[in-house]
């Protein structure tokens, strides 16, 4: 077995438990890189993200501010499932700009991350093998000058209970160390509290066990996340050559 993650999976596997990963890499803000290459300049950026409309925003803010670049490629994965994700060649030949730009996302096992990578022409074509060289080396520039943290994915219940169920409320979110917020203790308490998805399960139960308390999941997306320290895990074995775990390989030309 290559690390501790697999190993508590296949634990877990022999108890009958299900384990809901939880906890992801992405970066704590912007970076930038460069490669240079036939007078070509690939200047590569970073950015952390949660959402496609933050990256259709990013994206056309770079547009408008490198103007005279021949090419804005760039490539994106979000969520704690890193699910969501897209590759964009902006005119470059097929999958010589944005899959590169993605492989070096998903080598580093990261999420919730947009890389975009500007090119100024130099006048010399690099050809596509060298197009895969120049945004690819250029990314992981980038990546290796961000600070990467692990991140918790949670979702948010508003709790409704009565008075009389307080202290079993109150019990419950100290025992579970549940995030609160926005409490009301008049006739009819209520408080938000941030639960972590590989908590959920066990939290829903809890609520149903008390009497007269209700949980009502909010937000528009359901999943919020928590910065928990900005020192790298390591996550798979860098001997081997196995996705990381929960991410879709990058899609075909």
């Amino acid at each position: 077995m290559h690390n501790n993650v697999f190993l508590a999976n296949f634990e877990a596997m022999e108890k009958n438990e299900i384990i809901i990963p939880d906890t992801y890499r992405s970066i704590s803000g912007e970076s930038e890189g460069l490669f240079k290459d036939n007078g070509s300049r690939f200047i590569a950026k970073a950015y952390p993200v949660e959402s496609e409309e933050e990256v259709k925003m990013i994206v056309g803010s770079l547009k408008k501010e490198y103007h005279d670049a021949r090419h804005h490629c760039y490539a994106y994965r979000l969520g704690y499932r890193g699910d969501v994700f897209r590759a964009n060649d902006d005119g470059e030949p097929s999958s010589s700009a944005g899959r590169p730009i993605l492989g070096q996302i998903d080598s580093n096992c990261l999420s919730d991350i947009l890389v975009v990578v500007i090119r100024y022409f130099g006048g010399i074509k690099l050809g596509i093998p060298g197009l895969i060289r120049a945004y690819k080396t250029s990314t992981a520039d980038a990546i290796s000058n961000a600070v990467i943290i692990t991140k918790v994915a949670m979702k948010r219940y508003r709790l409704r209970f009565g008075y009389l169920a307080m202290n079993s409320v109150m019990k419950m979110v100290k025992d579970m160390s549940l995030e609160q917020s926005g409490q009301d203790f008049g006739t009819d308490c209520s408080m938000t509290v941030k639960v972590r998805l590989s908590s959920e399960a066990d939290f829903l139960e809890r609520v149903g066990n008390i009497d007269d308390c209700t949980a009502v999941e909010e937000g528009p997306a359901g999943i919020y996340y928590l910065t928990i320290h900005s020192v790298p895990i390591i996550l798979f074995s860098k001997q081997s050559d196995t996705e990381c775990p929960g991410k879709d390989p990058i899609p075909n030309p």
